[in-house]
């Protein structure tokens, strides 16, 4: 996510230049500037120079959009992920891996499907056992 938001950055930085390229009055007078107003228009709300042309304010707008909804939903997605962890424990993975064979019955081998069934059988032994000893204690 990283790498197509920075790809973005130079792009869409790359179009704004060219479009405020030799427009009287403009801030932007080189590839840094408008690198700069890249980081600037979306990360500090409104704090850069407005562009001139038309072209150059479709440009920054589309930025600004794209970049801020990739740039902030990639640390909530991140810090979601951080937090959602501890809640996939080992079980959850075991079930996951289960289910997905079961859906894809059709294309495993007969090898495959021997390894899943004597998974299944291990499992059923493992929930009689814990059944017996909850019935127990």
């Amino acid at each position: 996510m990283v790498l197509l938001l920075l790809v973005l950055w130079l792009t869409f930085s790359a179009g704004f230049y060219l479009a405020e390229r030799g427009i009287e009055g403009t801030s932007i007078d080189s590839y840094g500037d408008a690198l700069y107003w890249g980081v600037a228009a979306f990360s500090t709300a409104g704090i850069a120079d407005a562009p001139i042309s038309g072209t150059a304010q479709l440009f920054g707008g589309l930025w600004i959009v794209l970049g801020s909804v990739l740039f902030f939903g990639t640390i909530v997605a991140t810090v979601t992920t951080y937090f959602m962890r501890p809640m996939q424990g080992p079980h959850k993975k075991i079930i996951d891996t289960i289910e997905y064979n079961l859906e894809q019955l059709e294309d495993l081998t007969v090898d495959e499907l021997d390894l899943l069934k004597e998974t299944v059988d291990a499992l059923i032994v493992h929930v009689e056992h814990l059944k017996e000893k909850q019935s127990r204690g």
